[in-house]
């Protein structure tokens, strides 16, 4: 064996262990019956990066269905919204959009800005937002997730898992599904703008419909997919991608095997994956942006080429991209009133209390109270007859 050979296989055995060593979270579920079809370190906690924003979408949700705000309130760019680093929508201080268009900015092109703008709007303040989302944390049973700003930006504290990020996504659906076809939007066009989404299943994978990426060196490339495809109702969580194409890729293949019969039905529901307890976040940075980064791409890339150049692909349907139009309402500094301060948020739930002692059964079912509306925690689908 020459030393070149011999070498190419020391790198390859290292590439390998290395990709074995730092296996990324991956879950799969059936949206119809809430059936784990698989799930690899779902409940190993994570930094969530942008996929934040699928709770920060969540909690307007709830507000638009009590009427503290409606889809015309207008969200104007603050001063501390428009300072956010990018993503962002391109919008000045003291622009506004309508609280719609706002949302179809916030998940579509992921604007941190724009996260801001409406946790200022709906919540009175940033700091008040995130006590609300942490409060539905708390009542979806979301025992390894907690918010400490709405848009993903890393900190430290910030903190889910593939579960607990799949439930968020499941709640969205079941509870509002009204505004589903936000998530299944490719671009915004916002004046000259064309703000387009990151989740690449949208244009190469028939029947996607959603959800939500995203990215920080901390965490890696995740996205949290769903798709309707031959009477199948799917969800794949990514979570840790060396690229977007690795995470678009494996979030296809996983929803294939799902197809073709390859990931069979555990017999475990979503809601019953346990979180691991007592385990700090990965910290993916050295890996993604560091020292790392190039041995750990090349594992991942030897591990799984899908989509590389010269290589087959999974995203290999041409779809026509959605598109949404958002309109700028121009400068409302003066003349027009901003939605009052809501007074301090006071969870309904304790800070204190446990997944157990707030058991599911009695604190989500039969749901999350909203202005009078009862939202049922996320159920299987009764089963054809």
């Amino acid at each position: 064996m020459t030393f070149l050979r011999r070498l190419a296989l020391v790198l390859l055995v290292s590439f390998a262990g290395l990709a074995q060593s730092l296996a990324n979270p991956i879950l799969v579920v059936d949206r119809a019956t809430l059936e784990v079809l698989y799930a690899e370190d779902a409940g190993q906690p994570w930094h969530p990066a942008s996929l934040t924003k699928l709770m920060t979408a969540y909690v307007v949700f709830e507000e638009l269905a009590k009427g503290t705000v409606t889809l015309e309130t207008p969200v104007r760019i603050s001063r501390n919204a428009f300072n956010q680093a990018p993503s962002k929508s391109g919008l000045p201080v003291d622009s506004a959009v309508s609280l719609k268009d706002a949302l179809y900015i916030l998940v579509v092109k992921s604007a941190n800005d724009i996260a801001v703008a409406i946790a200022e709007t709906v919540g009175g303040n940033e700091a008040n937002f995130v006590a609300m989302m942490n409060n539905a944390a708390q009542r979806m049973g979301l025992s390894a997730t907690h918010y400490v700003n709405p848009h993903g930006l890393h900190d430290p504290a910030q903190v889910t898992s593939a579960r607990d990020l799949a439930i968020v996504g499941l709640y969205i659906e079941q509870s509002f599904p009204q505004y589903m076809p936000m998530f299944a939007t490719g671009v915004v066009n916002l004046g000259k703008a064309r703000l387009e989404s990151n989740n690449g299943l949208l244009e190469g994978f028939v029947g996607t419909n959603g959800m939500k990426t995203g990215y920080v060196c901390a965490s890696g490339l995740n996205i949290v997919a769903t798709a309707d495809r031959n009477g199948r109702r799917l969800m794949a969580v990514v979570l840790g991608g060396s690229s977007a194409r690795d995470r678009n890729e494996r979030a296809a293949g996983l929803m294939l095997d799902a197809l073709a019969g390859r990931l069979r039905p555990t017999g475990q529901s979503v809601l019953a994956l346990a979180n691991a307890t007592g385990v700090q976040p990965v910290d993916m940075r050295p890996r993604i942006c560091g020292k790392e980064a190039k041995a750990y791409v090349a594992a991942q890339e030897a591990a799984f080429p899908m989509g590389l150049k010269d290589q087959p692909t999974y995203l290999s349907d041409e779809i026509m991209l959605s598109e949404y139009t958002a309109v700028d309402l121009g400068r409302i500094r003066t003349g027009i009133a901003l939605p009052r301060p809501r007074p301090a948020h006071i969870p309904t739930v304790s800070a204190g209390s446990t997944v157990e002692s707030a058991a599911i059964e009695d604190v989500l079912r039969p749901g999350i109270p909203v202005g009078g509306l009862n939202i049922a925690f996320p159920r299987p689908r009764p089963s054809d007859l």
